[in-house]
C-alpha cells in the first residue's frame, strides 16, 4: 500500500472513530441528564409529600406554594416553619423514597434558625449492611425558622451506575478504539519493517552482486589461452578471485551472525581489561581505515579509573565498527577522536567524528537490526545495517549502555558506558 493511501485511510479512520466517540459521549450525557431530571422530580414529589405530612402533624396549614427548594444538584431543603419530630421525619423520608423507588443512600439534617444550629442529622442507607459514613456538614438556609434538608452524596456515581446499557456500550466502544489503535500501530510498524526489508534486500543484492560479478569476469579471463600462458596474470587473477570469494564469504557470515545474536548464543571470554591500554593498542590497527582518505585518529584517554570486565575480541569489533562508520559516513577528511572519562561508577569510551551527522528522526532507530539511514537508490556506503545493532548487543551483554549525540553537518559522538571493575 502506498504512503498516500495509508495516510488517507488513517485520517478517515481517525475521523470516523472520533465522530463515534463524540456521539457516544453526547448520548451518554443526554441519557444521564434524563435520568437525573427524573430522579430530581421524584425527590421533589417525595419531599413535598413529607413536608405536607409534617405540617399536618403540627396542625399547620399547607401553603399553596411549594415547600421544596433545590439548592444544588444533590442538596434539597424543605420549609416547615415549625418543630420537627426527627423520628417521624426519618420514617416518612424512608417510606416516601421507597414508594418511589428512590433507594439511594442519603443524609438529612434538621435546622433551628432561631438558635442558628443543627438540631439533628443522620445518614440513612438502604443497603443490607449499613456502612459507617461521616455525615457531611450541611449548609444553612436562612429563609425560614425551621426546615430540614436532604443530601444525596453519591448521586452522581449511582445515577451513572444505573445507566447499565450505556456503560456497556461505552466499554465496547473503548475496546473498539483500543483495537483500532493496536491495528493502526501494527500496520505502521509492518510498513516500517517492509521498508527495512526492502532496503536490506537492495543492500544485500548490491553487496553480493559486486564480488560475484568480479569472480565471473575474472574466471572467464582465465579461460582465455593467451592469459593462461602468462603466469603473472594467472596469479593476479587467481588472487583477485580468492579475495572476492573471501569478501563474499564474510558478507554471508555477517548475515548468518544475526541468528546467533537473536538466539543469545554469542560466546564471550570475559577478563579484566584496562580500557586505556586496550584502546592505545587498538588504535594502532585502526589507523589504516583512515589512511586512504588522508585522515587521522587522535586519542585523549583521560579516565583515571579504567579497569573493566570485558571480552577483548568483541570490544575490538565494537570499536572497529564505530571507526569504520566514522570513515564511511564522512564527506571530508576524517578526523576521529577516541577518548575516555570517568562518570560515577562507569567509565565512558567516546568516539567522535566530523562526519555528515544524523538527523533527529533517524537517531532513535539506528540501533535497530538492518536499519540504515535512508540514502535513496544510491549505494555508495556499503553494509547491511548490522554494525550498530551489534554494538548495542555487545554493550548490553557487558552490562553497559550506548547513546549517540549527533546533528546534521556537525558529526557524531558515540558514547559507550562500561561499569567499572569493583575492587
Amino acid at each position: 500500500m502506498q504512503n498516500r493511501s495509508i495516510q488517507i485511510v488513517t485520517i478517515l479512520a481517525l475521523l470516523a472513530i472520533t465522530g463515534i466517540v463524540v456521539l457516544q459521549i453526547f448520548w451518554f450525557r443526554k441519557a444521564f441528564d434524563v435520568n437525573e431530571k427524573e430522579f430530581d422530580q421524584n425527590v421533589f414529589t417525595a419531599l413535598q409529600r413529607v413536608g405536607e405530612q409534617i405540617l399536618t402533624i403540627n396542625n399547620q396549614q399547607i401553603p399553596n406554594s411549594g415547600l421544596v427548594n433545590q439548592l444544588s444538584g444533590n442538596y434539597f431543603v424543605v420549609s416547615v416553619n415549625g418543630e420537627i419530630d426527627t423520628k417521624a421525619l426519618e420514617s416518612l423520608l424512608k417510606a416516601e423514597f421507597k414508594n418511589r423507588g428512590l433507594l439511594m443512600d442519603f443524609e438529612y439534617g434538621v435546622y433551628d434558625c432561631n438558635h442558628q444550629k443543627l438540631v439533628y442529622g443522620n445518614y440513612v442507607s438502604f443497603t443490607a449492611s449499613e456502612k459507617e459514613r461521616i455525615t457531611h456538614e450541611l449548609p444553612q438556609w436562612k429563609n425560614d425558622l425551621y426546615y430540614f434538608s436532604v443530601n444525596f452524596p453519591d448521586k452522581g456515581s449511582q445515577l451513572t451506575g444505573s445507566l447499565g446499557i450505556w456503560l456497556f456500550s461505552s466499554a465496547v466502544l473503548l475496546l473498539v478504539v483500543l483495537f483500532f489503535a493496536f491495528a493502526l500501530i501494527t500496520i505502521l510498524r509492518q510498513k516500517q519493517l517492509s521498508q527495512i526489508q526492502k532496503d536490506f534486500v537492495n543492500n544485500m543484492t548490491h553487496e553480493f552482486k559486486t564480488p560475484v560479478s568480479t569472480i565471473l569476469v575474472t574466471s572467464k579471463l582465465l579461460n582465455r589461452s593467451e592469459i593462461l600462458q602468462q603466469t603473472s596474470s594467472v596469479v593476479q587473477y587467481s588472487n583477485l578471485i580468492q579475495q572476492e570469494a573471501l569478501r563474499l564469504k564474510n558478507q554471508v557470515e555477517r548475515v548468518l551472525q544475526v541468528a546467533v545474536w537473536d538466539e543469545k548464543k554469542m560466546k564471550y571470554q570475559f577478563s579484566e581489561i584496562d580500557l586505556n591500554i586496550f584502546l592505545r593498542n587498538s588504535i594502532l590497527g585502526l589507523e589504516q581505515l583512515t589512511i586512504d582518505k588522508g585522515g587521522a585518529i587522535e586519542h585523549e584517554l583521560l579516565a583515571v579509573f579504567s579497569m573493566i570486565i570485558g571480552d577483548a575480541m568483541h570490544l575490538s569489533n565494537v570499536i572497529f565498527n564505530l571507526v569504520d562508520n566514522a570513515v564511511k559516513y564522512n564527506e571530508a577528511i576524517p578526523r576521529i577522536l577516541i577518548s575516555t572519562r570517568n562518570a560515577g561508577q562507569f567509565v565512558e569510551l567516546i568516539v567522535k567524528d566530523n562526519g555528515i551527522g544524523i538527523v533527529k528522526k533517524n537517531r532513535r532507530r539506528i540501533f535497530d537490526r538492518f536499519y540504515r539511514v535512508p540514502t535513496g537508490d544510491v549505494h555508495d556506503v556499503k553494509g547491511f545495517g548490522l554494525g550498530l545493532y551489534y554494538v548495542k548487543t555487545v554493550m548490553k551483554d557487558h552490562n553497559g549502555n550506548v547513546r549517540i549525540i549527533s546533528s546534521p553537518g556537525e558529526g557524531t559522538e558515540v558514547i559507550l558506558a562500561f561499569p567499572l571493575l569493583k575492587i
